[in-house]
């Protein structure tokens, strides 16, 4: 029986009746091809089901179930309600004109999530950006947009950050390189203002952020950034998500997983513990 974590949306609960429907099959015996044929559909959209990577029909999933043998209505009612449930949109597709399909996952996860690691080399996490340094990221990277595109990539990123005030919000580590604390980004009134907004932050019992300093040198993240999200279902597994120009990367294997965390683990160990980043931040703060 799938058991629903409170606060999950629909992106979490797409990968849970993925996840589901993948164990029913594999428990008699049947093949993506086989489950393939009795819905019409190919392999390969049934291993993108599975992985909860597309929407689900209902009509679909019921054709599934009776393959699979599941014939008790309670089972079957529950499995059919987080169809409906994972078909809901996110509060985000009002946004989806302006979110690449690559990103929208990263979005839902982000929401679903219970812990979420960072490291950041260019800027500050896009969570922890006030929306004067947001407005300069977005405007830098989106050369040529029109201003009310701006203001409303603006909008979304200060909409994504709520996901860290509440009694569900996940906890949030990250490690941000000191190089993205010096480029004063927007300008130097623009990046005080973003600096003190981290401090403020790191009252948040929540949310902890240690530096990585020009310092220490070389590291163990040297080949960029990424973020590790973790969440309160076991059903979900610990997902590696690495940003690209044009797209990005989900990883999930616990082989690549368990090698980012320990990349991680690293970099925690040698950057700023809390109270040593307050200090530092109000040195950059000088500085500029």
């Amino acid at each position: 029986m799938i058991q629903i974590q409170p606060g999950s949306g629909p992106t979490a609960l797409r990968i849970l009746l993925g996840s589901q429907l993948r164990r029913l099959r594999e428990n008699k015996g049947i093949t993506r091809d086989e489950a393939g044929q009795t819905i019409r559909c190919s392999e390969s959209k049934i291993s993108r089901m599975e992985l909860g990577r597309v929407g689900f029909k209902g009509r679909d999933v019921s054709d599934l179930l009776s393959l699979y043998g599941v014939e008790d209505e309670e089972t079957r009612t529950v499995v059919m309600d987080l169809v409906e449930k994972a078909n809901e949109p996110g509060w985000w597709h009002r946004f989806s004109d302006l979110l690449p399909s690559w990103f929208q996952a990263y979005v839902g996860l982000e929401e679903a999530a219970q812990r979420i690691r960072t490291y950041e080399v260019q800027f500050v996490p896009g969570l922890l950006q006030t929306k004067e340094y947001a407005r300069a990221v977005i405007t830098a990277g989106a050369v040529g947009a029109a201003p009310e595109e701006i203001s409303r990539r603006v909008d979304l990123r200060l909409e994504r950050q709520r996901v860290l005030d509440g009694d569900s919000s996940p906890r949030f580590w990250a490690v941000i390189d000191e190089a993205a604390l010096r480029r004063p980004i927007g300008g130097v009134e623009v990046m005080r203002g973003q600096i003190q907004h981290l401090i403020d932050l790191m009252n948040q019992p929540n949310i902890t952020i240690q530096v990585m300093p020009f310092s220490y040198g070389g590291h163990a993240a040297e080949g960029g950034a990424f973020s590790i999200l973790r969440f309160g279902d076991p059903e979900l597994p610990d997902i590696v998500y690495v940003e690209q120009l044009a797209s990005a990367l989900y990883l999930d294997k616990r082989d690549e997983v368990d090698r980012y965390s320990e990349v991680m683990e690293r970099l925690c160990a040698v950057s700023t513990t809390p109270v040593e980043t307050v200090d530092l931040l109000r040195q950059i703060m000088t500085d500029l």
